[in-house]
């Protein structure tokens, strides 16, 4: 005999349904405890799928930063979080006033989800959300009232006949993914396997579990593997929310996870749905279902549908619906606890008496940045960064940063970051590229998608302006705007900033800090001297010494580096990081001729020196107006032209210099002309005449090729 067990918090219409029903509709009673058993018998107990479930509508930042005893002053701003986190706002419409703060999160976008999930996964998480992935934000709908199990079925049909196509990805390989999900940033919102242990925790020692619950993954197991792969590479395309941001994984990375998520279990069938033999309703009955029971207010499928209309937010009985403690037939249920129902009685309670305080910017960053969760990898002004427990998955690929402690692989505080980084850095890291500075980091920025993230770039530099702001001329104009004694600065033998940061393609001569290489594209200068003046102060816990201290000439030499770091492309690397190989210039190296302007030794003042892959050189005399020396091997060291300001003579590195005979006629310089293979041709007249005169690489010597007004010659050059 069947034990017949109601549903939790609703009770079915039991005179409207018959025993066949009954008994299926009521076996989701147990279908929790179903699921557990499956899950306990199975040996992959160490997996993040097995995480211990959360029984209430999961929003991490509120259950990070709210706790039951809290006075209703800071719980009332978790109740406004869950108004629109959960969506509350998509149906019950927030006063004018209130609009932008409490704006709804778009829903998943389920066009393609037919191609995602199957029609049993499909139709256990519409009749029971909170039963089939615990934690969920979805509210259940469904309390087996007359009517529901058609309801439910046209719903099942009309979104399994939304496919999409996907390309393949490659195979994936499950280990490099358990690899990938504890060290990129997953474990900062999801749970980590147990059986991970983090590089940094003795083998002696237990793995200390995370104290906040982890965002529930409950269905990695039953989606298609390689639609999993496609989500994780590009999750802001079916969640544009940006709630799941996305970790820039290459195709091969996101295949690689998913065959860890995806372990590899058989989808467990919806039994009841046999049982209960519901006819075919058909896709059309299912999209007007969709449309009528209000679910075009979170989710794009198809096309945006309009769908029923629902009491505004300040017209809300907070006894009663969803907030009640007994919930009646028909109304939503999102299972939320005793907390949650506190935090929005209040906020509606607020919503009702008038408009929202205002806002100030700070206020605005910080709203964002919980909605977005950023405080579970970022602290600013004190709120948030990662717990302990996950913290310790956040790892460094460089064992030379160790000595940098947390900042190694911690992500960095985001205290005064709109003073900080430029705004076209700050569009890099947000939602572009090349914005990384820290690549022994092995967590990743994520991608929150440009709709989520986009305010902040004018909302950053408001929150985090200076009074007053700091002063610093960058103009160039002034005698100690001089790029070269910003370099010497910068080197060994000034303030030894190189002991710590690298420069271009070369490290630093101690930890691994962050390059100078873009430093004036990446940070304001106001804030590069605020730094370089005080850099506890200005950047808490940075082991940068305060070098400037008492320096009478401060203000001076920090433009004078900044000079120097404007113009580095052009410029040598400072002492300690140069060598005697920087200055050679090695045509072989690069593939294509090379062709340097300076005071040539044997080939004058306005010599045009050019090297060939093939180890054979020659300098052109612009004065003179002829070739004047060949040589072979080395071709030039260009040290003292960049490091002196006297400029003597550079001599040709190689042997066999040899003089070529003077010139005759009447001859004026036109300058040169370099071909597609990198070889310049000179461009002079004779006696008035238009001469074009090329040397090309030939049997050991050069073959030198002569145009004279149309006419050309060529001769053989050899010693």
């Amino acid at each position: 005999m069947t034990q017949e067990v109601p549903m939790p918090k609703t009770k079915p219409n039991r005179h409207s349904m018959c025993s066949l029903e009954l008994r299926a509709w009521s076996f989701l009673g147990h279908w929790p405890l179903f699921i557990g058993h499956l899950l306990l018998a199975s040996p992959l107990t160490a997996h993040p799928l097995q995480a211990e479930p959360v029984n209430h509508a999961y929003v991490f930042t509120f259950d990070q930063f709210n706790l039951s005893e809290d006075p209703d002053e800071h719980v009332v701003e978790g109740g406004h979080l869950l108004l629109a986190e959960l969506s509350c706002t998509a149906c019950h419409a927030a006063p004018e006033a209130w609009r932008e703060r409490l704006a709804p999160k778009p829903g998943p976008n389920l066009a393609g989800v037919g191609s995602r999930l199957d029609q049993d996964q499909l139709w256990l998480f519409i009749r029971s959300p909170q039963f089939r992935k615990k934690g969920t934000q979805m509210p259940g709908l469904f309390s087996g009232e007359e009517g529901d199990a058609a309801r439910v079925e046209a719903l099942v049909e009309y979104l399994s006949s939304l496919k999409q196509e996907t390309p393949k990805m490659p195979a994936g390989d499950g280990a490099h993914g358990k690899e990938l999900y504890h060290k990129v940033g997953c474990v900062a919102c999801h749970e980590p396997g147990s059986d991970f242990r983090p590089a940094k925790v003795p083998a002696a020692m237990d793995v200390e579990k995370p104290g906040n619950a982890s965002v529930p993954i409950a269905f990695a197991d039953v989606y298609d593997i390689n639609s999993l792969a496609h989500f994780l590479q590009n999750p802001l395309h079916y969640r544009p929310s940006g709630r799941m941001p996305g970790l820039r994984l290459s195709d091969q990375e996101a295949a690689d996870i998913a065959a860890y998520l995806h372990v590899g279990r058989q989808p467990e069938k919806a039994v009841e749905r046999a049982a209960l033999k519901t006819p075919p309703q058909g896709v059309e009955k299912g999209r007007q279902t969709f449309q009528a029971m209000g679910c075009t207010h979170c989710h794009v499928s198809e096309t945006r549908m309009e769908g029923r209309s629902h009491p505004v937010l300040a017209s809300l009985n907070t006894d009663k619906g969803c907030l009640s403690a007994s919930q009646p037939t028909g109304v939503p249920r999102y299972d939320l606890n005793d907390l949650q129902k506190r935090a929005l009685k209040l906020a509606i309670s607020a919503v009702k008496k008038g408009g929202p305080p205002a806002l100030s910017a700070l206020q605005k960053v910080d709203w964002q940045m919980t909605r977005l969760n950023c405080y579970a990898c970022h602290d600013r002004n004190g709120k948030g960064g990662p717990e302990d427990p996950r913290a310790q998955y956040f790892t460094s690929n460089d064992g030379s940063a160790e000595s940098l402690g947390e900042l190694a692989h911690l992500p960095p505080n985001l205290d005064a970051a709109g003073r900080k980084l430029t705004r076209g850095w700050l569009e890099k890291i947000l939602f572009g590229e090349g914005g990384g500075v820290r690549p022994y980091m092995d967590a990743r920025m994520p991608d929150f998608g440009r709709d989520q993230t986009a305010m902040l770039l004018d909302l950053l530099p408001e929150a985090d302006r200076r009074e007053p702001p700091v002063k610093i001329d960058v103009s160039g104009l002034e005698k100690h705007h001089r790029a070269e004694l910003g370099r010497k600065l910068v080197g060994m033998t000034g303030l030894a900033c190189v002991g710590c940061h690298g420069l271009k393609d070369r490290k630093s001569l101690g930890p691994p800090v962050i390059r100078l290489t873009h430093t004036v594209e990446r940070l304001q200068p106001e804030y590069f001297k605020e730094l370089l003046l005080n850099p506890q102060a200005t950047q808490p816990g940075t082991m940068m010494p305060p070098m400037f201290i008492g320096r009478k000439t401060a203000d001076k030499d920090v433009e004078s580096i900044w000079t120097y770091l404007k113009e580095l492309e052009g410029q040598p690397l400072p002492d300690g990081l140069i060598s005697n190989e920087d200055f050679e210039i090695k045509p072989a190296k690069t593939g294509r001729p090379a062709v340097f302007r300076s005071f040539i030794e044997g080939a004058g003042t306005h010599a045009i020196g050019v090297g060939f892959p093939a180890g054979v050189n020659a300098a052109f005399d612009s004065v003179q107006v002829r070739w004047a020396i060949v040589w072979k091997g080395r071709f030039l060291d260009a040290m003292s032209n960049w490091q002196s300001r006297d400029m003597p003579p550079i001599k040709p590195l190689g042997t066999d210099v040899k003089e070529l005979p003077s010139a005759s006629g009447t001859r004026e310089f036109q300058g040169y002309r370099i071909g597609g293979d990198g070889v310049p041709t000179m461009l002079y007249t004779l006696d008035g005449q238009p001469v074009e005169d090329t040397l090309r690489p030939s049997g050991g010597g050069f073959e030198r090729i002569v145009t004279i007004n149309g006419k050309t010659t060529k001769e053989a050059i050899s010693w």
